[in-house]
Order: C-alpha cells, then sequence, then structure tokens
C-alpha cells in the first residue's frame, strides 16, 4: 500500500476517497487540468473520467511497488469463502446475492492486457 498524488494534465476527473472506521467519510472533487489531488495511504480511492473526452493525469505513488487491493475481488473471492451470512449482513444485502457474487469469477485487474474503458474496472 502506498500514498498516491495525481495531477490532471487533460479532461475532467471525478476522485475522491473514504476515511477509514468509524466515519467513513468521503472526500472527492471535479479536477480540471492542473489540479492535484492527494490519496492517503493505505485508503480506498477512486477516479473517473467524467468528460466528454480522454482524460490523462500523472500519477506519482511512494513506492516502487505499491500494491493493490480490489476490494470486491478480496472479499467476494475469497479461498475459503468467507461465510455468506457474514457478508449478507455486513453490506445488507440478500444471502442469495452473497452466495451469486462467490460463484462469480473475479478478474485481476493487473492480469488485464489493456485497460478497457468499457470494462466495470
Amino acid at each position: 500500500m502506498s500514498a498516491e498524488i495525481i495531477t490532471v494534465l487533460e479532461g475532467t476527473i471525478y476522485a475522491g476517497f473514504i476515511t477509514s472506521n468509524p466515519d467513513h467519510r468521503l472526500f472527492a472533487k471535479i479536477l480540471k487540468p492542473g489540479d492535484v489531488f492527494v490519496f492517503p495511504f493505505g485508503l480506498i480511492h477512486f477516479q473517473m473520467n467524467i468528460g466528454k473526452t480522454p482524460a490523462v493525469a500523472l500519477a506519482a505513488l511512494n513506492s516502487q511497488n505499491p500494491g493493490v487491493v480490489t476490494s470486491a475481488n478480496t472479499i467476494f473471492g475469497a479461498v475459503p469463502a468467507v461465510n455468506p451470512d457474514l457478508l449478507a449482513r455486513a453490506f445488507h444485502i440478500d444471502k442469495e446475492l452473497v452466495t451469486k457474487l462467490q460463484k462469480d469469477e473475479w478478474v485481476n485487474p493487473s492480469d488485464l492486457n489493456s485497460f478497457d474503458s468499457t470494462s466495470s474496472y
């Protein structure tokens, strides 16, 4: 895990992060060229192009091997599976949905050869 900083060079990016327990507070901003945003160490964060043209951002990390944790893959793709009753209660969803998600094949985004902007990653 590492901290990350991005500088938008082109386009419009919606970026943010969520603080840890107990607050789970969202800090987010719409970024335009020249804007800079810092993602603190170890927090769930995101970046999304919300413009009508491609976006370009320069990203820097404080580690040459920052690692990655994809939340859905980790939680629903665990081997052995996490108890579905526990996940249903934690996410306030039906146990049947948890079971379906646990049966899905979870792709490791780092295994993808190229980024597909239409994918859910």
